[in-house]
């Protein structure tokens, strides 16, 4: 046991007590995968990364990433706040940009830093795998129940609830307003029998109703598989919709920003900006980017 540093971030906001809260264990070797989920059990946050050595040139740091339940591949706000507090780190209190790759379980992951202060800066990364469809769900009625609302605000426009997955798989569940989003609760059990696979332990919904103007869509992510009642921003959830956007809105060819709202319907507003480049009709790339702002820093025995 000794004393690993560790810092806390709220995540996707640029101010502190909003947006996603996300510990940062910036010593991670020696840990087990138990000691591990028991580090993250005791931060009691929806992620915690465990940052360890590069295992090759290529790569700024390889993370683990776990939520109170277990441990993740790949997830979008862990990976936002872990490479603007290396970015800051690598900075020492100035300012300045920054390009490297983050090794994650899921692949290599590209990411680009801007540092704005001695606490505060923005980062993005590049998909570390292109979203893809894992079919659709065909039970409304079913739904409805499992979301605890009516089968008439299910879908919008030619969005319909789907599976998609961008290294993790989620249910993304278009309904038709954001007082339905706002409604929704989650009976696992009764999703279960919806269920289509693996993923169908967590459900993302989402709507086009937002809250600020010059946003895109609201959304709301149940995570009880993950240990997680309700996640205020989830990166990997994003990622995979960029999938259902590709598949729904069929956008034009060139670079579109969307910014999609999360975690407004529990305090903790997160604004996700999600980038998709198009070419010849298909997704040739797609970025996720949040601002994150340091809250805590200390040591753990570990």
């Amino acid at each position: 046991m000794r004393q690993r540093a560790f810092a806390t971030l709220d995540v996707f906001t640029t101010r502190r007590f909003a947006g996603n809260p996300l510990a940062v264990v910036l010593d991670g070797e020696g840990l087990s995968d138990d000691a591990m989920l028991a580090v993250t059990r005791e931060f009691n946050l929806s992620e915690t990364v465990f940052v360890l050595p590069a295992r090759h040139g290529g790569e700024r740091a390889f993370i683990r990433i776990f939520t109170p339940g277990k441990e993740l591949p790949f997830a979008g706000h862990p990976t936002v706040g872990t490479a603007t507090l290396l970015a800051l780190r690598d900075n020492a209190g100035g300012v300045g940009r920054e390009h490297f790759t983050l090794g994650e379980k899921v692949g290599p992951v590209p990411c680009a830093a801007r540092v704005d202060g001695d606490a505060s800066g923005f980062a993005a990364f590049t998909l570390p795998k292109p979203p893809e469809t894992l079919g659709v769900y065909d039970d409304d009625a079913g739904l409805a129940e499992a979301l605890g609302v009516s089968r008439d605000v299910i879908g919008f426009g030619s969005h319909r609830p789907s599976l998609f997955s961008a290294g993790v798989p989620f249910p993304l569940i278009p309904l038709s307003s954001r007082a339905a989003v706002d409604s929704a609760r989650l009976a696992p059990e009764a999703f279960a029998r919806v269920a289509r696979g693996p993923g169908d332990d967590h459900v993302f919904v989402y709507c086009k109703e937002p809250v600020e103007a010059g946003h895109h869509y609201y959304a709301r992510m149940f995570a009880p598989g993950f240990g997680i009642a309700e996640d205020p921003a989830t990166g990997a959830a994003v990622a995979a919709f960029a999938g259902a956007i590709m598949t729904f809105e069929k956008p034009d060819d060139g670079s579109h920003r969307f910014i999609i709202e999360q975690g407004y319907a529990m305090g903790r507003p997160s604004d996700i900006e999600l980038t998709l480049h198009v070419d010849n009709g298909a997704l040739s790339r797609a970025s996720i980017g949040g601002a994150a702002v340091v809250v805590t820093e200390g040591v753990i025995f570990a």
